[in-house]
């Protein structure tokens, strides 16, 4: 067993204790619907155009219902500083006042998750690629368990990692892709973008289709 292991599992229960235990953003979700529906008022247009509905997602567009708010609220204000690179949804997050930014977080906060917590059992034989990385991880090559962070299923955790069970794997590859290139923040104490630089496009399919297989049935 690699030496660094127990440090960096100690660095990643720390970084979802505070998580978990960050205040409470201040927002209005009521006032969060009307901009997911009809827009902000300097021009943003309507989530729903892009996000659906129930803040499902699309082809090209991530769900957003039952993320975290903070979280929510984090990429909207780092889309609109430029600080993650997001060509069609930076100029959008820019024309969200700060408050509108909180609100419409807090909206899709409060939507039902459409995954759940589902642990998978533990991989006994490493062909199950997908299983390994999301409930073991590699830690020869210094790569945490997914649930590790994530939660069983990819539910989330707290306010700073997000759901990814449901993500498609062209979506989490757009991402992976984003850290390795400093495109995107790399959140807290830069656990993405170390991780990112070690995660093959083949390991991003086998765990995404992991997660499909464990939550088949589960909506």
């Amino acid at each position: 067993m690699p030496a660094f292991k127990a440090p960096l599992q100690g660095v990643i229960g720390l970084a979802v204790l505070c998580a978990l235990h960050a205040p409470a953003l201040a927002a209005d979700a009521d006032a969060g619907a009307k901009i997911a529906t009809q827009g902000g008022s300097q021009g943003a247009p309507a989530c729903i155009n892009c996000h659906g509905s129930q803040g499902e997602g699309g082809a090209n567009f991530p769900p957003l219902a039952g993320q975290p708010a903070g979280y929510l609220q984090r990429q909207l204000e780092t889309m609109a500083s430029n600080q993650r690179k997001a060509p069609v949804m930076g100029p959008l997050a820019k024309a969200l006042t700060a408050g509108e930014k909180a609100d419409v977080a807090a909206y899709y906060a409060r939507l039902m998750l459409p995954i759940k917590a589902r642990q998978g059992a533990l991989p006994t034989a490493k062909s199950a690629d997908g299983a390994w990385l999301v409930e073991r991880g590699r830690w020869a090559d210094g790569i945490p368990a997914c649930a590790k962070c994530h939660g069983p299923g990819g539910a989330g955790v707290g306010l700073d990692f997000p759901a990814i069970g449901h993500l498609s794997a062209s979506y989490m590859q757009a991402q992976i892709d984003a850290w390795k290139n400093q495109g995107r923040e790399a959140g807290p104490l830069g656990l993405m973008g170390a991780i990112a630089q070690k995660l093959s496009a083949k390991d991003i399919e086998d765990v995404a289709a992991y997660y499909q297989q464990l939550h088949s049935g589960s909506h």
